[in-house]
């Protein structure tokens, strides 16, 4: 006799849910990037994580809708299950690599960051040149931007974190939560290499947009255009998960 699992994976209100996530935040983020600084057009650094947490928020919320399986059910093993075992080992690491790089970036620009010409702290580069005079750019990622930023991998780290807790410990199927936590990984991806992808290219931008930026500008147009070129790649990976969830019936 066979043992069924009669849920799919990515059930149809999971898909809308999904979608509508990513549909919401790509109107709250040209809200907030529009509302929040519409002459300079600097908002991209606060619509970045509300466009991201929107997007975690739809696959969680996906995920919530899913109902349990119906039909009988295997019984659990005796090894307890863990979350690694679940997750897509490769791409994981690459996004927690990506999250240790968008920190350190962070890090280092909130120390280089001067306040700008209206006195807001952390949200503009100034340099020495060569010849004794200053040179300040901007938009840059100090602490008028970094914060909101680590606030927002903060919060969606610890809820992407429950959620596969909860995936692993709930009764199904070992490849529905496989497939899954590879929803939720992606939804997190998604947000982490966008906010990389942001902050690199602005703080390369800035960089760029002065003469005198010496060796410092080398250094960091040489790292940060690598950083936000695999940022760019996995942001179209984690996008193409989100929206194409695998739906299959285990026989």
């Amino acid at each position: 006799m066979l043992e069924l699992d009669t849920v799919p994976t990515a059930s149809a209100a999971d898909r809308y849910v999904r979608w509508a996530g990513l549909l919401i935040g790509f109107v709250a983020a040209r809200m907030v990037g529009h509302a929040w600084d519409t002459g300079e057009d600097i908002g991209i650094l606060y619509a970045i994580p509300v466009f991201g947490l929107c997007a975690v928020g739809g696959v969680l919320a996906g995920d919530a809708l899913t109902a349990r399986p119906r039909g009988t059910v295997r019984s659990a093993g005796l090894a307890p299950r863990r979350v690694r075992d679940y997750v897509p080992t490769r791409m994981t690491l690459l996004l927690l690599a990506q999250a240790g790089v968008l920190v350190v970036l962070l890090i280092v620009a909130a120390v280089l960051a001067w306040s700008d010409d209206m006195g807001r702290a952390g949200r503009s580069l100034t340099l020495t040149c060569p010849d004794g005079s200053t040179a300040g750019m901007g938009p840059w990622p100090g602490v008028f931007y970094g914060l909101p930023i680590l606030a927002s991998l903060a919060v969606s780290t610890a809820a992407c974190f429950w959620s596969l807790t909860r995936i692993v410990r709930r009764p199904g199927g070992e490849q529905t939560r496989h497939d899954r936590a590879l929803a939720v990984v992606a939804a997190w991806g998604l947000l982490v290499s966008a906010l990389l992808l942001g902050t690199a290219s602005t703080a390369s931008g800035a960089l760029m947009g002065t003469t005198c930026d010496g060796t410092i500008g080398r250094i960091g147009n040489g790292l940060l255009w690598p950083a936000a070129l695999v940022a760019l790649v996995t942001v179209s990976w984690c996008l193409f998960t989100v929206i194409s969830p695998k739906a299959r019936v285990r026989r």
